[in-house]
């Protein structure tokens, strides 16, 4: 008799759990590839390949080369692989070619919370953190480098080139393909060599490194067109505009002339990845955003590029009035919780238009006093709340509803690098975190009712 797979588990292991949650999802976005006739290769159960990733991010598995190879060496991994090893390139190709559905399954995780009653949404907390990207701050360059490095390229394709066809043009036939039986003899051999290419495995085309310079130049120059078009805007309506009381402006400011070259910088690993300021220095990566609840549930989960979490409030409201409307679940949010990286005044008073109340303290924690002209209106009214009783506990409690969110992602899990680049694909990893996050702490609540 085979081996059973039940066997190798205890009933109450977390992969059981796995394998039964992901049978509760909905996977028509991952099934909508694959052709319903059944011809071509068979591929491997999608069903299973989303709960091996799964599983693998939720131990702080990312790598597909030693997911590999924990469907060889781990007893959990190939109960969830159902014995099957999948290389590495499938799980990197599968990875990457349902990136949408994936993001998708923390809305699905979400609702499992949910009917679980893990998902109330009182009170929220939001807050950021600084995950590194696929990319070294080594390759961060200027314009003028790129500009240079495409022109060193140019040159010695040039000189390649003309080692290789002389004064000749280089689209010329060759010797062997000016005859007819020439020509026959090597389309047949390219055609035997492509028969015999395609019967190997399909490898990805990694991407050149050209098309990143140029199009790290081409970003490089657009940012320099809207900053000069800004600037002309912005000394145009100086000369012609009026304050809000009617009376024009007084003299003009000193004329400001931009540089004729962009000035600003970009990595050409990814290029969507910035240099984010953290407290042991500064680092490529990006600024990951979540809203969770009280029960420590991420509601929403999105990504940055830019490093302050000023200017994210208001966006993640809206995320999470959209997740949650996405998983059926009609209760909203009263009070939003976030630190003083947050305050934004124009996105706080449209948060309360939406029916909540913000608590933000205008101040930060290690500042002492009031920041310079952050005095009376809103700044001192925020404090006066913060300082009562009421809204001092109810802000006390931001920190142990958000904090432990990251500490478990990037220190129990060690989820501290994406695999991927580019900020969808980014995205796409920080939500299958989250969710996998959500998902263990689903796990948790259902053994401590259980008893275990």
């Amino acid at each position: 008799m085979p081996p059973s797979l039940q066997e190798w588990l205890p009933a109450e292991h977390y992969a059981w759990f796995v394998l039964a949650s992901v049978e509760q999802m909905d996977l028509s976005a991952f099934l909508a590839g694959y052709r319903p006739d059944g011809h071509g290769r068979p591929a491997h159960d999608p069903a299973l390949m989303v709960a091996l990733l799964i599983y693998a991010y939720s131990r702080g598995v990312c790598s597909s080369r030693m997911i590999e190879r924990a469907c060889v060496e781990d007893v959990a991994f190939r109960v969830i692989a159902a014995n099957q090893k999948p290389d590495h390139a499938t799980v990197a190709r599968f990875r990457r070619r349902h990136e949408a559905a994936f993001a998708g399954l923390f809305t699905e995780v979400l609702e499992l919370c949910a009917e679980a009653g893990l998902a109330k949404v009182g009170m929220i907390a939001i807050d950021g953190s600084k995950l590194s990207a696929n990319a070294s701050q080594e390759s961060t360059r200027g314009y003028e480098q790129i500009v240079r490095e495409l022109l060193e390229r140019a040159e010695q394709t040039d000189e390649q080139e003309d080692q290789l066809y002389g004064d000749r043009r280089g689209d010329e036939l060759p010797d062997d393909l000016i005859t007819r039986e020439g020509r026959r003899k090597v389309l047949a051999d390219a055609k035997r060599r492509l028969i015999e290419r395609r019967a190997k495995e399909e490898r990805p085309i990694p991407k050149s490194r050209t098309k990143r310079l140029k199009e790290a130049k081409r970003r490089l120059e657009e940012e320099h067109d809207v900053h000069c078009q800004a600037n002309q805007a912005y000394e145009q309506w100086r000369e012609t505009g009026r304050m809000k009381n009617g009376r024009r402006f007084g003299a003009p400011p000193k004329p400001y002339v931009p540089s004729e070259l962009p000035d600003g910088r970009i990595n050409l690993t990814d290029l969507d990845s910035g240099s984010m300021k953290t407290l042991r220095g500064h680092m490529q990566g990006y600024n990951v955003q979540a809203a969770c609840n009280e029960q420590q549930i991420v509601i929403a989960a999105e990504v940055s590029v830019i490093a302050p979490d000023f200017g994210s409030l208001e966006p993640m409201v809206l995320a999470t009035l959209r997740e949650l409307q996405d998983a059926g679940i009609t209760e909203r949010p009263g009070v939003v919780l976030a630190d003083a990286g947050y305050w934004h005044q124009a996105q706080m008073e449209n948060v309360i238009n939406h029916g909540m109340q913000v608590l933000i303290p205008p101040d930060a924690a290690g500042r002492q006093g009031a920041r310079p002209g952050w005095e009376g209106g809103y700044y001192d009214h925020m404090r006066r709340v913060l300082a009562s009783d009421y809204g001092h506990a109810l802000y006390k409690r931001r920190q142990s509803m958000i904090e432990p969110v990251f500490a478990h992602t990037k220190f129990n899990r060690k989820l501290i690098r994406f695999m991927r680049r580019g900020r969808s694909a980014v995205r796409s990893e920080w939500r299958l975190m989250t969710a996998t996050h959500n998902l263990l702490k689903l796990y948790s609540n259902q053994i401590a009712i259980t008893g275990g």
